[in-house]
Parts: structure tokens; sequence; C-alpha cells
């Protein structure tokens, strides 16, 4: 049993802090599923620390540390942690290069950790690969967003940067979700690429980008909520557009 010495603890508890993860430039993976996940995608893997029992399910060419699983669980942010964690470097924080034919995903001021983990996660669902995100936007490395992904981080590439100067850049229609505005369900999204912009949980999207929404989405109530979860509302309006793309 090789195991952590106290230094290599620190450095990794220190990656549930933001300023330590973007002074290192490296994020923290745990758990089972999103290690094997970034395992198998581009992300670029600085180390790895795995239990006993993870050992045979880890390709035996990565290089890795053994440690006990009270190791893990002292480094870790999960209640239960029998597999491991692993430190990943981040992607370079640059403009995406928009596909002919690809929407693209913009999230405007997402403050809750668990919301853009789910919207991560069904933005892979709905095969979106590019992400844009306000300053304002919880930190994509953030380990509550990583682990709420389920590993579908490792295919969804982040960007983060001013939205205005984004959306005036673009030329692409740039759809916004609102309380008023057209029935989603009535739109047609064939043969169309185009932008999509989610607003926070708490005020919807910003004053400073509703001039720039060409086209002001709703989708209809059929009871008396008040409005819906940022994450549901994602999934909804992807599930419109990809329907509407593919005609179906």
């Amino acid at each position: 049993m090789v195991g952590l010495s106290k230094q290599k603890q620190k450095y990794i508890q220190s990656l549930h802090n933001k300023k330590y993860r973007n002074q290192y430039g490296v994020f923290l993976v745990e758990g089972q599923k999103s290690i094997l996940e970034v395992l198998d995608s581009d992300f670029e893997i600085e180390e790895v620390f795995l239990t006993e029992k993870a050992v045979d399910l880890i390709d035996a060419s990565v290089d890795h540390v053994l440690c006990s699983e009270q190791e893990i669980a002292k480094v870790s942010s999960f209640r239960s942690n029998n597999f491991g964690v692993l430190v990943a470097k981040m992607k370079e924080n640059a403009l995406p290069q928009i596909e002919k034919g690809e929407w693209i995903l913009v999230l405007d001021q997402i403050n809750d950790p668990g919301n853009l983990g789910t919207i991560i996660r069904t933005a892979d669902w709905y095969g979106i690969r590019k992400v844009v995100c306000s300053e304002q936007t919880v930190d994509f490395y953030n380990p509550k967003v990583i682990s709420s992904t389920m590993g579908s981080f490792a295919r969804i590439t982040p960007y983060y940067t001013d939205l205005t100067d984004f959306l005036k850049s673009a030329k692409l229609p740039v759809f916004g979700a609102f309380l008023e505005g057209q029935n989603v369900h009535s739109i047609d999204f064939s043969n169309q690429s185009g932008i999509l912009v989610i607003g926070s949980e708490s005020h919807g999207i910003s004053n400073e980008l509703a001039p720039l929404i060409t086209d002001k989405l709703t989708i209809p109530a059929f009871g008396k909520a008040e409005s819906l979860n940022a994450g549901i509302a994602t999934a909804i309006l992807l599930d419109n557009i990809k329907r509407g793309v593919s005609g179906t």
C-alpha cells in the first residue's frame, strides 16, 4: 500500500476550492462513474488515486497510486467513496468554433452547482457538446458540478466569457426562455441551428442580454406552478428543438 502523504492529501483537499483549482489549473474527479468516464475522454490526467476495489476495473496501463478507503474518504467530498479520486487538467478556456447545423447552449448566471450539473447532463443527452457560460455562472469544475453530471462533463466543452459580446458576435438566431414569449410547441426548428439561452433560477435571463434574444420562447403551463427549475426547462426546450431539427 503506497498511500497518500500529508502533503498530497493537502493538495487534493485544496482542489475543492476554486482559488486553488485556478492556481494549479487542475480539478478533482471523484467516484467510479466519473473516473471511468474521464479516463475514456480527451482530458489530460495528472494523477490517479485508487483503492484496491477500483484497481481491477481500471486499465492496467493507467498509472495510479494505491490508497486505503480511509485515505480516499479524507480527501473526497462524497459521503461514501470506496473507489478513488483523480486529478485532471482543465481545458483551455477558448472560444468554441460553431459548426454548421450545431446548437450551442448558453447559460446566464446559473448559480447552483446541482442545477449546472443537471443542465450539463441534459445537454449531453441531447448531443450538445459546447456550453458557453457567463462569468457569474458557477464553476464547471466545482466538484459538486462534476459529480452531479454523472460523467457527462467529460463530453462537454465549457467556455466562460462576457455573454453580451458573445451573443453580439454570433451569427445565429438566439432563442431564450422567458415567461412571456412564443409557445415553444408552435415553433418550426427544422433545418435550423442556433443558440439557446437559459437564465438564472431566480431572475431568468438578465436585462443586459434580453435585447439580444431574437426569439423568445415560453413553455406553456397547464397547472399553477410559478416557474420551472432551470434544468427541467433546459430539457423541455432542447427536446422540442431536437425533435424539430430531426423532423419527428
